[in-house]
């Protein structure tokens, strides 16, 4: 007796892909999750941190260039099974010379920055901190625009440890952009 046929069944990339416009979607430990548009203070900060550092490291003006910095680039792990969507990140030059043409990145980010906002903080800290360390991300931001805070990793020994904090109107030089100095004022609304 021949089996029945088995009913197709997408995989989790194929539905990452097939998730509503409007929608980010992101493989993390093995299950899709998903989150609207940003909300204004989240991307305020994301368009101010991206002229900021962009201007100096990815442009070289008024920096030492030298740099990638994306804005929710869709970071791949592994070949999908580890999707990342981080609000900002940043490959050194000399390890990613050419910026890949279609929308994977497949070489690990040398910097990530994450904008926390109460919809996605727990799983910034909790799934995805854990996760860029295991694929070797050097350093890691977590910006949050209601706290008026920055928290800034440095990836040491497989951990992450808490290089900077700082909050307010603070101005502040942070691994690994150190010859910027950052305004934090200007990235509240």
């Amino acid at each position: 007796m021949p089996s029945p046929a088995l009913a197709y069944r997408p995989t989790l990339y194929e539905q990452l892909a097939d998730l509503p416009e409007g929608l980010t979607g992101e493989i993390l430990a093995g299950q899709i999750h998903t989150m609207p548009r940003p909300t204004g203070p989240h991307g305020r900060a994301a368009v101010r941190l991206d002229r900021t550092i962009g201007r100096g490291y990815d442009d070289g003006d008024d920096g030492p260039g030298g740099w990638w910095i994306l804005v929710e680039p869709e970071v791949h792990f592994i070949r999908d099974q580890e999707v990342a969507v981080p609000d900002l990140a940043g490959w050194r030059r000399e390890r990613m010379p050419r910026i890949p043409e279609g929308h994977r990145f497949e070489v690990v980010p040398d910097w990530i920055c994450e904008i926390l906002s109460p919809a996605t903080a727990s799983k910034d800290r909790q799934i995805k901190l854990p996760i860029y360390a295991q694929y070797g991300v050097a350093h890691v931001w977590l910006v949050d625009p209601a706290k008026r805070t920055l928290e800034v990793y440095a990836l040491l020994d497989g951990a992450w440890q808490l290089q900077l904090q700082a909050d307010g109107e603070e101005a502040v030089q942070v691994p690994p952009f150190v010859e910027l100095t950052l305004e934090l004022a200007s990235l509240w609304i």
